[in-house]
């Protein structure tokens, strides 16, 4: 895939980069070793400093940096400053909070005797050189939510980031040398993904993050433990959306038509499967068919605009052949199912809902990374427990109910990383994101983001008869 910049509202090409040789991908591991050497010493108030600077700054570029956002990979342009505004957010939030997180622990002083010693104490350092291989969805935020924790903890990062998104990848690297930050703190690679194993297999690489499909993770993840490197892996996501009779359907309905189309449906965590009650499935699938067809349609660059392009052509024709697929083995198309009559330039999709869907089609265990939705009818809790767990994927879940009883249920019987109760699954920098199954492992975000890629070391003083401590 080339390095390009590719409109999606209009299939046009804007800008080409050449891919980084070898000579400079050296240079920039060198940077980042040398950089580490120096940012592992700094302290919190230095590397908060500098965090907090470059929060400013992004805030300062908000308009600029959404409107690059959206002429890459097609998200309306109200989101795009939104998730500026999110990233400065946890920026700031690292800023404050790491010298906490990452804080000496110490244990019982009948412990520390046990063991022999005077004193002992856990300690959190900093790891080395972070690879972060970064998708195109979200562009901003996947990486700052890497960047700012790995940063604060005193790592430096590599970025190889999605190839349609190259001048949101340099404007980060961009960002972080204008706050301050040592030279090679913080770098991007513009590489194809045939570069990603070198640049992993490289001993001054001490580990991996990656955010994205399901084979570029098995294929990171094999590269980093033949190394015996640590990864972090997010990858897809089937995210069930269960609806019970307490539930409130209107503002159910409503959050489930936002759920859906986020980020024009491309959402590793946007709900996808619909999975409600037979006693108000009526009334949902009558509500939320309701909504998805009022959504404005059209150029992400319109503040009107509540779905955008596809990021891809071949991301839009993967689409349309799950649907395809679906309604060919039975299923209905209650809106959508098509390509908008009023666009013909761009990789645009109508939002679509699905009902009838079975076991048999690809729909049922794929992920649909666009603005589809399946909708599916149970008979009780058993059922709806059980199908949200058809799947291979276990990224997070919704579920809408006002029985605290069913409330544990699905807290303790749902396979997803997270549970959000009457609410849209989000992520948040003071709590832990990942998944479980096919959706990865590891964490992102709040303390266990931000000691995944820290060296937990146990520093142990043995007992001296003249120590008085």
């Amino acid at each position: 895939m080339p390095i390009a910049t590719v409109n999606p509202a209009t299939g046009e090409t804007l800008k080409t980069f050449d891919a980084f040789g070898a000579e400079e991908i050296e240079r920039r591991l060198v940077r980042a070793a040398t950089a580490f050497t120096l940012h592992r010493t700094t302290g919190f108030d230095r590397r908060a400093e500098l965090l907090n600077r470059a929060a400013d700054l992004l805030d300062q570029d908000q308009q600029d940096i959404a409107r690059t956002m959206t002429t890459e990979m097609g998200k309306p342009i109200v989101a795009a400053r939104a998730e500026a505004a999110k990233c400065a957010k946890a920026m700031r939030w690292y800023a404050e909070n790491a010298r906490q997180l990452l804080a000496d622990e110490h244990p019982s002083a009948a412990d520390v005797t046990d063991s022999g010693a005077s004193w002992a104490s856990v300690r959190y350092r900093p790891l080395g050189v972070v690879l972060a291989v970064m998708p195109w969805n979200f562009p901003l935020w996947q990486v700052v939510r890497f960047a700012a924790p790995a940063l604060m903890a005193g790592n430096v990062g590599l970025l190889k980031h999605a190839s349609n998104v190259p001048q949101t990848a340099l404007y980060i690297e961009d960002l972080f040398r204008r706050a301050g930050f040592p030279d090679g703190c913080f770098q991007t690679l513009l590489v194809g993904s045939g570069a990603i194993e070198g640049i992993l297999r490289d001993r001054r690489v001490a580990a991996a993050t990656l955010t994205g499909s399901e084979p570029a993770g098995r294929s990171v993840a094999a590269v980093a433990g033949d190394e015996v490197k640590r990864t972090v892996l997010e990858l897809g996501g089937s995210d069930p959306f269960v609806v019970m009779p307490s539930a409130d359907i209107e503002r159910a309905t409503r959050t489930a038509v936002t759920a859906r189309v986020q980020n024009n449906g491309q959402s590793c965590i946007a709900a996808k499967r619909f999975i409600v009650h037979s006693d108000v499935y009526d009334a949902f699938c009558e509500r939320f068919t309701a909504g998805m067809r009022e959504l404005t349609v059209g150029d992400p660059m319109r503040e009107s605009t509540d779905v955008g392009p596809l990021a891809s052509e071949q991301g839009r024709t993967d689409l349309e052949e799950l649907v395809d697929d679906a309604l060919r083995l039975g299923a209905t198309a209650q809106c959508g199912a098509q390509r908008p009559e009023k666009q013909d330039k761009g990789w645009f999709y109508e939002p679509t809902v699905l009902t009838g869907v079975t076991d048999a089609m690809r729909i049922h265990r794929e992920e649909a990374f666009g603005p589809v939705a399946t909708v599916y009818r149970v008979s009780d809790l058993d059922e709806a427990v059980a199908l949200a767990n058809d799947s291979p994927f276990g990224l997070s879940s919704n579920v809408w109910t006002r029985d605290d009883g069913e409330v544990e249920r699905f807290v303790q019987d749902l396979e997803a990383g997270g549970v959000f109760i009457n609410g849209m699954t989000a992520s948040h920098p003071a709590l832990p994101f990942g998944g479980v199954k096919r959706s990865g492992y590891g964490r992102e975000l709040s303390g266990q983001g931000i000691r995944e890629f820290c060296n937990v070391t146990t520093v142990w003083h043995g007992a001296d008869p003249g120590d008085n401590r």
